[in-house]
């Protein structure tokens, strides 16, 4: 992959268009698999280009400019190699000149580069057309998955300012489990096991946190634990679940065309997926109206429902559903859609992504129900940070505060022939009963 040591050109970007007008498509497209080959074939062009006199380049020159046509050619041009690197999670392109990836949580830029707005407009309109959209000035957005499962962003001008912006969120094919997690140190291995307990006893779990903090990574976890003979209906904006049950319907929403036609929104999607007999619901990430219906189906039978959704904390996890709700359902006092929230969910799992990239269960949160107007909450487990740093890294540990006897999960536990089990996780945890 071409890195940027030499400086570039402005008639770059002419060399590349007569490249483009000069070569044998149908040839190229035989010689794709060849990668060698399709580069002879470029740097003969671009020999004849410099030759003839309509330019002027080096050799170092010529070799970087054939390597990224080709790169364009075979695959994405400067991404194509971030795109096949299995440590990078997600991809940020700033204009053609600016390239950053994301790796442990952290962000850095790349010395990758497009050679001109015109590449990276052209590439960023094949990806879209690769999942059968179009973007034009007109349609200047693009959100959409794309075939391996990876979540594509594109804005392009006049929307975007500097030259078009692509924003790539990477899933690998490969599924973490609680044990990766506790490799990771994103939590402990009695937590693992308390949210084991709480998704085989079909507690109502939402999962809270900012962006790339891990949520789908964790929903995910929790899901390797539905019962097989379970019906399961997950419901996404675009698919990043992977469950691994055989019984599961995954449903999707569609961004409609003009007028909105065809639009296919996640409240049509919860309404029409209570009609389908799911014995549990996993919804992607809750983000308007349709918390009230996700609501709904949490207290209405269909227990061992799970959600995500961005909040900075527990309680401001709470306060979001609230406003959710409210647009929904406008006319219902908040006493009311509090007591709602406190009778259908039944633990928030937050997850953070600490300013050094480590990713962490910072608190595993019960929601007890309701005294006067307010919503109890109790956490079970917390991440405490220490004021100690080993190499600038976070340190910390995680407490086990105990678990209330008037427990929904202790209840339900006994149903589900695990409370001695239960029992055991809490006191090896060293978590007293409050």
């Amino acid at each position: 992959m071409v890195e940027q040591h030499v400086k570039i050109s402005s008639e770059w970007g002419k060399i590349r268009d007569l490249v483009f007008q000069t070569l044998d498509l149908d040839l190229i497209e035989e010689l794709k698999g060849d990668a060698n080959q399709v580069a002879r074939e470029v740097q003969a062009i671009i020999r004849d280009i410099v030759n003839s006199g309509n330019a002027y380049l080096t050799l170092d020159e010529t070799n970087v400019l054939a390597t990224m046509i080709c790169d364009e050619i075979i695959g994405y041009g400067p991404i194509d190699s971030l795109m096949r690197d299995e440590t990078v999670n997600d991809i940020l392109v700033n204009g053609p000149y600016n390239i950053y990836v994301e790796r442990g949580g952290i962000l850095s830029k790349t010395n990758k580069f497009f050679i001109d707005n015109r590449q990276l407009l052209d590439i960023a309109r094949r990806l879209v057309n690769k999942i059968g959209k179009n973007i034009d000035e007109s349609h200047p957005l693009v959100d959409a998955r794309m075939p391996d499962g990876s979540r594509l962003n594109v804005v392009i001008p006049p929307i975007a300012i500097d030259g078009a912006s692509l924003s790539i969120r990477k899933f690998g094919s490969g599924k973490r489990s609680f044990h990766d997690l506790i490799k990771f140190g994103s939590l402990n291995e009695d937590m693992a096991n308390f949210l084991v307990i709480a998704a085989r006893c079909r507690m109502n779990i939402i999962i809270s946190g900012g962006t790339g903090s891990g949520k789908t990574t964790m929903l995910n976890a929790l899901s390797q634990f539905i019962d097989e003979n379970e019906r399961t209906i997950t419901l996404e904006d675009a698919a990043e679940l992977k469950l691994q049950q055989e019984h599961v319907v995954r449903l999707e929403t569609r961004i409609g065309g003009d007028d909105n036609r065809g639009r296919v929104t996640m409240r049509d999607l919860l309404v029409n997926a209570l009609r389908m007999r799911p014995d549990r619901i996993v919804l992607g990430e809750c983000r308007g109206e349709e918390a009230f219906e996700m609501l709904q189906a949490m207290n209405t039978g269909h227990n061992g429902s799970m959600s995500t959704l961005h909040a900075n904390s527990a309680k401001d996890a709470l306060a979001r559903l609230e406003s959710m709700v409210i647009m929904a359902q406008s006319e219902l006092p908040l006493v009311a859609i509090r007591r709602y929230i406190s009778s259908s969910v039944n633990f928030i799992i937050q997850v953070s992504r600490l300013p050094d990239g480590q990713r962490k269960v910072t608190s595993i949160t019960e929601i007890l129900g309701m005294e006067s107007d307010n919503i109890v909450t109790h956490d079970v487990f917390r991440f405490k940070v220490s004021e100690e740093r080993d190499e600038g890294k976070i340190l910390g540990h995680f407490d086990c505060n105990g678990l209330v006897r008037r427990s929904a999960l202790y209840e339900s536990s006994q149903y589900y022939g695990l409370a001695n089990v239960l029992e055991e996780v809490m006191y090896k945890a060293g978590g007293i009963d409050v």
